[in-house]
């Protein structure tokens, strides 16, 4: 009787090794991961640069001659209307001037109606025979150069008259002062800054810019302009003017965008943000939690659609932005890239596709 259990007992064992052997092995268990498929390309970056506004067109108003200044009506803030006085020289010295001039003037002239009664004489009494052909030419003579001589007076006399209006300084165009340069009773030399004014009309936006951003930026890109401290205030522009030179400090260059039809609330001197938009570069972009490395270099894990399988595949980057890549070179749109679960793939390992972004 024992032998018989102990013989039952070791054919079930058998038949349950054989159960066990007869089982298929289970396959390797995929990991899920979390995909994109590429499909966005990559777009331009965004620049932003902080400016001041200005007036299109600002001049400095200065005598074109030398003097004592008297007078000076303007003061910084002012808005002027064309022809506007702004400051007055003494104007004594070019009153003498005008007078002598118009001294001479009256003196040329007594001397030309001398002359033209003599050669007038001399023009009846030639032809009458009662004068030689020598003194009609000798008056003839004498009438011509006292008529020049009238001419060069009365040039000399309009040349002091003007002398005398360059001693008041006159606005040219409507505009506001932002600047002066001379004080009532200084000595002013010709060409020295008396006024600084903005004129009415078309406003800039100036910045200053990077080389590598004139070097690579479009040719004539949209700004978009808004007040630094109320952003709500904003307008668009088209850049007017690049220096052709860099500053010798900071090595940037000045650009002025003309603003488009600015509001009022973009007043000289305010501070602004400008922004540009550059050109898409070549290729695509996928989140920044795709991004790996292999043997130091970027690389991202793209799936096969066929075999649900990951492969390690290097990547040239363009960009790096806080939530996604730039990818030159290395990724094509359609391709399935892993974005969650990176860290514990391997080459050729089955994966489970959770979501797609």
């Amino acid at each position: 009787m024992f032998k018989s259990q102990i013989l039952i007992a070791a054919l079930i064992a058998a038949l349950v090794g054989a159960c066990e052997q007869a089982k298929p092995p289970s396959p390797v268990e995929a990991r899920p991961v979390r995909t994109v498929t590429v499909e966005r390309r990559a777009e331009g970056e965004t620049v932003s640069l902080t400016g001041q506004i200005r007036a299109k067109d600002q001049v400095s108003l200065a005598f074109r001659l030398d003097g004592r200044m008297i007078e000076r009506s303007v003061n910084v803030g002012d808005v002027l209307t064309a022809g506007q006085v702004i400051a007055r020289l003494d104007p004594q010295n070019q009153q003498n001037a005008l007078q002598s001039a118009q001294a001479s003037v009256s003196s040329a002239e007594a001397l030309l109606t001398q002359a033209r009664l003599t050669y007038s004489r001399q023009q009846d009494l030639l032809k009458s025979g009662w004068t030689p052909r020598a003194k009609f030419d000798e008056a003839q003579q004498a009438f011509l150069t006292a008529q020049a001589q009238v001419d060069a007076a009365q040039a000399q006399a309009r040349i002091a008259q003007d002398q005398l209006g360059y001693t008041v300084l006159t606005a040219d165009a409507p505009g506001a002062v932002t600047a002066v340069g001379a004080e009532p009773g200084e000595v002013v030399r010709a060409g020295q800054m008396v006024a600084q004014v903005a004129r009415q009309g078309g406003r800039d936006a100036v910045f200053d810019v990077p080389e590598q951003l004139i070097r690579n930026g479009p040719r004539d890109p949209e700004v978009e302009i808004a007040l630094t401290e109320d952003p709500k205030v904003s307008a668009t522009g088209r850049v007017r003017e690049v220096a052709p030179q860099a500053d010798a400090a900071t090595r940037t260059f000045q650009v002025k965008v003309g603003v488009i039809d600015p509001p009022e609330a973009m007043r000289l001197g305010s501070t602004v943000t400008g922004r540009i938009k550059l050109s898409a570069p070549p290729g695509v972009e996928v989140p920044a939690s795709a991004l790996t490395e292999t043997n130091g270099r970027p690389a991202v894990w793209v799936v096969d659609p066929q075999s649900k399988t990951v492969s390690l595949r290097g990547v040239e980057i363009l960009r790096y932005d806080p939530n996604s890549v730039a990818i030159s070179q290395g990724l094509e749109t359609g391709d399935v890239v892993v974005t969650a679960g990176v860290q514990t793939l391997h080459p050729g390992q089955k994966v489970r596709i959770l979501g797609a972004v």
